[in-house]
Order: C-alpha cells, then sequence, then structure tokens
C-alpha cells in the first residue's frame, strides 16, 4: 500500500504504525533496525497533514509539529 492510500485508512497511517509494531517484536525492540519503517510512517503522516492541514489529527501521527521537528532531525542524523 502506498503513502497516498495509508492516509485514506482510518486511522490514517495505521498500516505504517503496525509496520513498526512488527519490527519492534521482531528485533527484540531494538528501534535502530526499525529505522526504515519509522521513515514510512514519518512520510505518511508528512502526506496526511499535507492533504487535511496542519491541525488535522491520527492517533499514529506524532502532531504536525513534532512530525516536522522529527523529519529535520533523521535528515541531519543521514547528513
Amino acid at each position: 500500500m502506498g503513502s497516498k492510500e495509508d492516509t485514506q485508512t482510518d486511522p490514517p497511517c495505521i498500516s505504517r504504525a503496525c509496520a513498526i509494531q512488527n519490527c519492534l517484536q521482531k528485533s527484540n525492540y531494538k528501534e535502530e533496525k526499525c529505522r526504515k519503517e519509522v521513515d514510512a510512517l514519518y512520510e505518511c503522516c508528512n502526506q496526511f497533514y499535507q492533504e487535511k492541514g496542519e491541525d488535522a489529527s491520527s492517533v499514529c501521527c506524532p502532531k504536525y509539529d513534532l512530525l516536522k521537528l522529527k523529519i529535520k532531525q533523521r535528515s541531519q542524523e543521514s547528513a
């Protein structure tokens, strides 16, 4: 399922959030092994906010301002 479809689910981005939980369980809760899944959730949530506005809400997504901060931190870590 692509990011566009994930934003249309109820709640938005639920499959991305579940993928993180599955990854954490499989990796004995080593968060660094689930970076790809976390990044996919952030991408989905970012798309969700672009579609619905900064005041939108999903139990699967951090608040808009926190999401932007997390994305910025991730990009700095990758640089």
